[in-house]
């Protein structure tokens, strides 16, 4: 997809992290973009300064979602780029021994939906809306290409860790979507990818650094090399070779510094 001014994207969780990080990527190239989030002050607060739109979003929430993509399209035109950032999820072992009880537990089955809820069909939501709409839109370069889709999966999709179930499950369902919409849309000219980050330093990774620096550098020596969590400015370049480069399709891709998760 050829860069320009015209383009618009949104991006959802852009308010911090890694979505904030796609946003700044995106519109350092001239790209218009919409930044959906739940977090009203900081995300008004960077769509001014990028000269973006900011859209109070709640991704649990199909009203909610529509309604932004239709403030986002009014003030931008037709996304052409979406990177899906944000992200609801529950957690806990599938079973564990209670000490004040003394019994066995389990993780309550509704936290389990609220991660797949939070993660695998907000991420079905908000990219089908996205789809629909560059279906019906003028075809970009010869390649007929009409859109780009970047979901956010996880290496914890591939090797989760002890009390990740929920989450993993939840990324794992992700990565499951990702080739079979591809093909759905190969006719519309809407490319799938996902990118499956490591540990990165964004929010909650900088508040174990506060709390704890020792438990902190641990993180980074786990990483084979580069010994250090990734930088959200990192995820964001790919980002923008995944918009870049038509030929990726239906992939998913690890930045991760080649770790892969211990047990625990």
């Amino acid at each position: 997809m050829e860069i320009n001014s015209n383009l618009a994207a949104i991006v959802t969780g852009g308010a911090s992290g890694l979505g904030r990080a796609s946003a700044k990527a995106l519109s350092d190239a001239g790209i218009k973009v919409a930044i959906f989030d739940i977090n009203e002050e900081a995300g008004e607060a960077f769509a001014k300064e990028i000269g973006g739109v900011f859209c109070n979003v709640n991704i649990m929430d199909e009203d909610s979602v529509v309604a932004g993509f239709e403030k986002a399209r009014a003030a931008h035109g037709q996304e052409r780029v979406l990177v899906h950032c944000a992200v609801v999820a529950g957690g806990g072992k599938t079973v564990r021994f209670d000490k004040k009880s003394g019994e066995y537990v389990r993780t309550p089955t509704s936290e389990f939906a609220k991660s797949m809820e939070g993660i695998a069909t907000a991420s079905y939501r908000v990219a089908s809306i996205a789809a629909l709409g560059m279906a019906t839109s003028d075809p970009l370069n010869d390649d007929d290409e009409r859109g780009c889709i970047i979901l956010t999966s996880s290496a914890a999709s591939q090797d989760g860790q002890i009390g990740q179930v929920c989450y993993g499950g939840g990324k794992g369902a992700v990565n499951s979507m990702v080739l079979p919409m591809a093909r759905d849309l190969m006719d519309l000219g809407v490319r799938v990818n996902a990118i499956l980050p490591g540990t990165f330093a964004t929010p909650p990774m900088l508040k174990v650094k506060e709390m704890n620096e020792a438990v902190f550098e641990g993180l980074n020596k786990s990483v084979p090399f580069p010994k250090r969590l990734g930088k959200p400015e990192e995820f964001g370049s790919l980002v923008m070779e995944l918009v870049r480069n038509t030929y990726f399709n239906g992939q998913l891709i690890r930045l991760d510094g080649a770790i892969r998760m211990p047990p625990k």
